[in-house]
Parts: C-alpha cells; structure tokens; sequence
C-alpha cells in the first residue's frame, strides 16, 4: 500500500486496485487481454470527517466496489481510483 499525498473531498475516497488473479485456481495463466478489471482494492485516503460528512470507511480497509466504479488516476506512476464512498460495496 502506497502512501498517497492526496486528499480527497466530499464523500470520495481513493482506493488503490489489486491485481486480478494472472492464473485461476487449475493453474490455466490467464493473458492480460483477458483479465477482468479489478473490483478489489486498498483504500490508501478518506476526506476528514465532520458532521455533515461521516466517513465509514478508514485507511487500509480492503474493500468490494463495482466494476466500473470511479474514476481512474496516475500518480508517481501508480494507478487509483477515485470514487464515491457509496459506490464501495462491502469491506472485507
């Protein structure tokens, strides 16, 4: 997990992508062209919480979002993701 100089405002978060699995679990590799977009990933930021904005997900948390969720970013050479805190799903 990165540390990322980021602060995200309103309800988004920043969540950094884990990589989709390269071999499934026979042991058949599986070719970049075919993975699927990651849906799994490590929140690395969270706005500050205040009244009007209460945060439920905290640094570090893994967490499900939807497929197409977000808006994708580079920094340092890193791809993230930033979305809408009610687009994540779950925490796992």
């Amino acid at each position: 997990m990165a540390n990322v100089n980021i602060k995200p405002l309103g309800d988004r978060v920043v969540i950094e992508p884990l990589e989709a699995e390269a071999k499934t679990a026979s042991g058949i590799i599986i070719p970049d062209t075919a993975k699927e977009k990651p849906s799994q990933g490590v929140v690395v930021a969270v706005p500050e919480a205040n009244e009007d904005n209460k945060v439920t997900v905290k640094v570090g948390d893994k967490v499900l979002y939807g497929k197409y969720a977000g808006t994708e970013i580079t920094i340092n050479d890193n791809d993230y993701l930033i979305m809408s805190e009610s687009d994540i799903l779950a925490i796992v």
